[in-house]
């Protein structure tokens, strides 16, 4: 059934989505999925398949990966939409499902290589001076920066260089806005062990994106 439905599935975001269906259309779709309405489902991966590929491209970095959790969402969605009490939008709901099939696929698939997070830190000296060169400095969030045409291969490349641990947090944080207290449920850590993976991520962010915007020296 779902597959039938053609769905949009280029990265891009279907043209309606969160900010084209209102709440009284989407009531009626829900209405319809929990009644088991193909042409319902058709509508829902449609509607929702680009945006859940977008957010399971940033955390898996495969493209068979990332479309394989989207399918996973979508065949989940159909199996528990009678479960889904309407206390959120549906979209919120799907984007919880899509970052859990994301995080279970990234708890099983092989480790690659990746670039030790402890280099990437600030060291500082007995003194309390810092040894290496201080890391940039910018005004917001690792988000604010991503949705700047200009950087936002830079920061995706540099988020895509921090070891996982550090860059699912880094994404569930300031790219997916979750709270502090979702996220640690999702990574079956605590609050705390998110608050520290979090500053260290951005510290190390700061590092690899500090060669890209440090002004020339005049």
């Amino acid at each position: 059934m779902i597959e039938a439905a053609g769905p949009n599935l280029s990265g891009q975001d279907a043209p309606s989505g969160e900010n084209g269906v209102r709440p009284e259309a989407e009531s009626g779709w829900l209405a319809r999925l929990r009644d088991g309405d193909a042409s319902a489902f058709e509508w829902l991966v449609r509607e929702h398949g680009g945006r859940l590929l977008s957010v399971a491209r940033r955390f898996l970095r495969d493209e068979e990966d990332a479309r394989d959790a989207v399918q996973e969402t979508f065949l989940s969605a159909y199996r528990s939409i009678g479960d889904f009490a309407g206390g959120s939008r549906l979209s919120t709901w799907l984007h919880r499902i899509v970052i859990n099939a994301c995080l279970m696929r990234l708890r099983t698939r092989r480790r690659k290589p990746e670039e030790r997070i402890d280099d990437l830190l600030p060291r500082f000296a007995a003194d309390g001076h810092q040894e290496n060169h201080p890391t940039l400095w910018w005004e917001g969030s690792a988000e604010a920066m991503i949705e700047r045409s200009q950087t936002r291969a830079i920061v995706r490349q540099a988020i895509d260089r921090l070891s996982d641990p550090y860059r699912t947090v880094l994404l569930l944080r300031d790219i997916e806005e979750i709270s502090t207290g979702e996220a640690a449920r999702l990574l079956g850590v605590t609050e705390n062990a998110v608050k520290i993976r979090l500053h260290r991520a951005r510290q190390a962010l700061r590092t690899l994106l500090e060669p890209h915007f440090r002004e020339p020296e005049r």
